[in-house]
């Protein structure tokens, strides 16, 4: 399943946008094994840099592009569809377009491949004078 930006707008909710995207407890091509040293170069890119940038600023700092959930520091840029050591290898353009891409926090984006919604963000409740309710 090839998954997209477009598609994953039509989600409104951050739960719906993670079920979305989580890929199933799959580890996936995360480390590149002995090939690491090709995800590197590739995430150094001055091309890598500037679509990263593009995509925060389209996203607005908040993980999965979801208002309310600003990322006040380490902002990851997630490839909606994991990419190989060949995607690379081979230029594919698919690896550098924002239709592909989406901002997210290091939980969220190790949830997303290791299936652990325990990683997620908590909606944070708004306390009131005499409120004596417990979390």
């Amino acid at each position: 399943m090839i998954r997209s930006y477009s598609e994953l707008r039509r989600f409104d909710t951050f739960d719906e946008r993670f079920d979305y995207l989580v890929l199933g407890g799959e580890v996936g091509h995360s480390t590149f094994g002995f090939d690491r040293y090709i995800n590197q170069r590739f995430y150094r890119s001055a091309e890598w840099k500037s679509v990263r940038n593009h995509v925060i600023v389209r996203d607005e700092g908040c993980d999965l592009g979801i208002e309310g959930f600003e990322i006040n520091h380490g902002i990851l840029i997630h490839h909606i569809n994991p990419m190989t050591a060949d995607d690379i290898s081979h230029a594919e353009e698919w690896i550098l377009d924002p239709e592909y891409l989406i901002t997210t926090t290091a939980n969220t984006h190790n949830a997303i491949h290791y299936g652990s919604e325990n990683l997620l963000p908590k909606i944070v409740t708004e306390r009131s004078p005499n409120d004596t309710r417990l979390w």
